[in-house]
């Protein structure tokens, strides 16, 4: 089982060379973990976006692009509808977000017609290594499903299990996570997390042992939960939080990530081919670790 991180990037490096395509390449952080990625033998890279700034940016970072393939379009949809259909085509294995809005990317991966949608729900799944957490840590979903469903949310953790799956952990203990511990009627997301865990309980959801509703606190502190006299085998060690919408995991992704001290690496799941989805304020270690993500997984 992947215990740490940069243990992805050894596992990338004894499997294929993927192809990875860049849409809206003229992004210096994305471009220079690429360039870290296609040294480490990880990917093989094809550019499509601005060539003209494309080019600025790798002649700065010292990535000699001279033999790949590129596409000069400077419209970032159009880049994102180009880099998609070289996904569909076969042309490429992994898509990785650059220079463009994340909205603008997945309307061209959402497409019904020309983009990469299989039938699944395509969910964000990211996963840190932070100094304060005893292992590694999933977070789902900070980019897709803006206020998912009870059906929709099932398919957000099983594409998050997934991916730990294929990261050697056979049975991930996952989280739903909310701002209370207890069953509210009120509250839907408290709801929805006890009718989750309970198909869990039944065996209607396999693969993995879920449990909610959970503070973030008893979620991730055994102490916390104790403190509660919450007794759960995922209480204090859960390896995926589940938020229960799009605006909290994207402030736990970013909160881990900007003020946490963790590093991590994020993929969209569910689509014909891995996506790198990152913010594009993240640095390009966290890039750099994502394309090794979607490596081991794709």
């Amino acid at each position: 089982m992947i215990k740490h991180l940069l243990e992805l990037v050894e596992v990338a490096k004894s499997l294929n060379t993927r192809k990875l395509v860049l849409a809206a390449a003229g992004d210096e952080d994305a471009l220079l973990a690429v360039k870290n990625a296609t040294i480490q033998g990880i990917i093989s890279p094809i550019l499509v976006g601005d060539m003209l700034t494309i080019r600025t940016i790798a002649k700065r970072i010292n990535f000699d692009i001279s033999e790949l393939e590129c596409y000069d379009i400077i419209d970032n949809f159009e880049a994102s509808v180009k880099a998609t259909a070289l996904i569909r085509q076969g042309n490429a294995e992994i898509l990785m977000k650059g220079a463009v809005g994340t909205g603008v990317l997945m309307k061209a991966v959402l497409d019904k017609e020309n983009g990469l949608r299989k039938g699944d729900t395509l969910s964000h799944v990211a996963v840190f290594e932070s100094p304060y957490y005893h292992k590694l840590l999933g977070v789902t979903d900070a980019a897709v499903n803006v206020n998912p469903d009870l059906e929709t949310k099932i398919a957000i953790i099983k594409n998050a299990v997934d991916v730990f799956h294929k990261l050697g952990n056979p049975n991930p203990k996952v989280a739903i996570v909310g701002s209370v511990e207890t069953v509210n009627p009120r509250m839907e997301a408290t709801m929805h997390a006890a009718t989750i865990s309970m198909m869990n309980y039944r065996k209607q959801i396999t693969g993995c042992i879920i449990d909610g509703p959970l503070a973030i606190d008893n979620a991730i502190s055994r102490k916390s939960a104790e403190h509660k006299s919450i007794i759960s085998e995922v209480a204090g060690d859960a390896d995926i939080i589940m938020a229960p919408n799009i605006d909290g995991g994207n402030i736990l992704y970013k909160t881990l990530n900007f003020l946490g001290g963790a590093v991590s690496g994020a993929v969209i799941m569910g689509a014909k081919a891995p996506v790198v989805l990152t913010s594009r304020a993240d640095s390009d270690k966290s890039k750099f670790l994502s394309i090794a993500l979607a490596a081991n997984i794709g």
